[in-house]
Parts: structure tokens; C-alpha cells; sequence
């Protein structure tokens, strides 16, 4: 199904002002799409200007905004979240999808590389979600969801570092949700298995690849798909809209695992 083809996707976030984090590819583009389909104005982050340019051509500067900055840069976050209330309105949506993925044992692990990982996929989730919860808190409305993984929840061999950003990333998400609760703020976590996107094929050293990650990995540890396919980007994306839609208005500090079972939710 295309986005956009039902009259609810169309019209159930229309006059809402949205910040994507990570926009210009993968999850993030297909939550950017999902959230223009239903009708809000896009402020689309991303750390290089490529695809989240295309975005703005495709739909247009009124509908996609496009910002170039680092995450993990806390005053250059707090600088676009400043422009997007100052441009396109109060934000009433905050997405955080941007993330790195470096993969190594243990101890092969490097100091830049373990530093980086949580600059990004926790530190940044921190610099978006306070600017932004700053701001939602005084009017007493909005919602924040973070894009986390089922690796946060299952260890996984070679990925210490990613699972460990990811699960900082998913408790503080939590947290925050816990202090804004109060003020009718909701803030929830989704959390990807196997998705195809540029990361999940980075790490893909053949054609047959797919069907092992479908298939489980004894090796690794690791159970395979139950629903038998690796997930679309789209798959994610109407997670993320459901839970930032009213459909969602009384459920918050959730984790939503969008894997086709594949942690057996451990």
C-alpha cells in the first residue's frame, strides 16, 4: 500500500508540526513520507544534506524542511529546533532515527569507535528529545518516539556497542516519559529487527545473506525471523505513526518491537 491511499493517513496529523531526526534515508525517509502522508509539515534532520535535499524537492520546502547538523552537537540541535518553532510552528512531534552502526568484538572495539556510537544513537536521542521536551512541556502537548532496536533487548555478538547505545537510548526515552507524563506528553520507543536499509546491508557479505538473517545464525546465537521476511522501512514507519497519532493517546514509556518475532520477545 502506498502511503497516503487511506482518508485517515491523509488527515490525522494535518496542522501538526513534525522533526525527523536521521530523515534522508532509510527509517527516517520512510518516516518522513508516513508523516507528510498524514498530513504534518516535516522539519527533516539529517547529517548530510543529500537525501533530505530530495525530500524537499519532491514534496516541497512548505510540506519538508530540510536542516544538515550533527545529533550529537547539543547547540546545533538546539539551533534547528529553535528555526523549525520559529518557521514551521510549535513542534508537536520529535522522531530520533538517527543512528551509527560499528561492528566488533569486545575487544577489538576502539575508543573512537565505542564514543561515536553513543554520540549519535544515545547522546543525540538526549540533544533532540530535552530541546524538544523543553519546549512541548511549557504548552502541555507533543509527543517523542524513539527509533531504538531489538538488539537493545537480546545480546548480539559483535554489536556490544550498538546494543548498548540503543538500550541507554530506550531507558532514557522512558524516563523522560515518566517526567512529562504530567503534562499529557507522551513518549514511546520503537524497536526494529532486521530492516532493509543501507546499514542492515552493510553488513551483508553476500547474496545469500537475507535468508540467513531469515533463517537464524547458531553460530552467533542468533533465532531467525518467525514471519519469515526482513522488514520493509515502511513496516517501521507505521509504528512510529500510529504511536504519535491520537490512536495512541493513552500509551507512553512503551517499546514497540517491530521484528517478526525475532527476539521471541525476550
Amino acid at each position: 500500500m502506498e502511503w497516503g491511499e487511506t482518508a485517515v493517513e491523509q488527515s490525522e496529523l494535518a496542522g501538526r508540526t513534525a522533526l525527523v531526526t536521521g530523515a534522508g534515508q532509510g527509517i527516517g525517509e520512510a518516516v518522513t513520507r508516513a508523516l507528510v502522508a498524514a498530513g504534518a509539515k516535516v522539519a527533516a534532520l539529517d547529517a548530510t544534506p543529500d537525501g533530505i535535499k530530495e525530500l524537499e524537492a519532491e514534496y516541497g520546502t512548505s510540506v519538508v524542511t530540510p536542516y544538515t547538523a550533527d545529533v550529537s552537537d547539543s547547540n546545533a540541535v538546539e539551533s534547528v529546533v529553535e528555526d523549525v518553532e520559529s518557521r514551521l510552528g510549535p513542534l508537536d512531534i520529535l522522531v530520533n532515527v538517527a543512528g551509527v552502526l560499528r561492528t566488533s568484538p569486545v575487544v577489538e572495539i576502539t575508543d573512537e569507535a565505542w564514543q561515536r556510537t553513543f554520540a549519535v544513537n544515545s547522546t543525540g536521542v538526549f540533544n533532540a528529545s530535552r530541546a524538544a521536551a523543553r519546549r512541548m512541556d511549557g504548552r502541555r502537548r507533543g509527543c517523542i518516539v524513539t527509533v531504538g532496536s531489538n538488539a537493545a533487548g537480546v545480546p548480539r555478538t559483535s554489536m556490544a556497542a550498538y546494543a548498548a547505545s540503543k538500550a541507554a537510548a530506550t531507558m532514557f526515552t522512558k524516563c523522560l516519559g515518566l517526567e512529562l507524563a504530567r503534562s499529557g506528553i507522551r513518549c514511546n520507543v520503537v524497536s526494529p529487527g532486521s530492516t532493509d536499509t543501507a546499514m542492515q546491508r552493510s553488513l551483508w557479505a553476500d547474496e545469500q545473506a537475507p535468508a540467513r538473517v531469515i533463517d537464524g545464525d547458531p553460530a552467533s546465537y542468533r533465532v531467525g525471523i518467525p514471519l519469515g521476511r526482513i522488514a520493509d522501512p515502511a513496516d517501521v514507519a507505521d509504528a512510529v505513526l500510529f504511536l504519535v497519532s491520537d490512536r495512541a493517546r493513552h500509551i507512553t514509556m512503551h517499546d514497540l518491537y517491530v521484528d517478526g518475532g525475532a527476539t521471541l520477545r525476550a
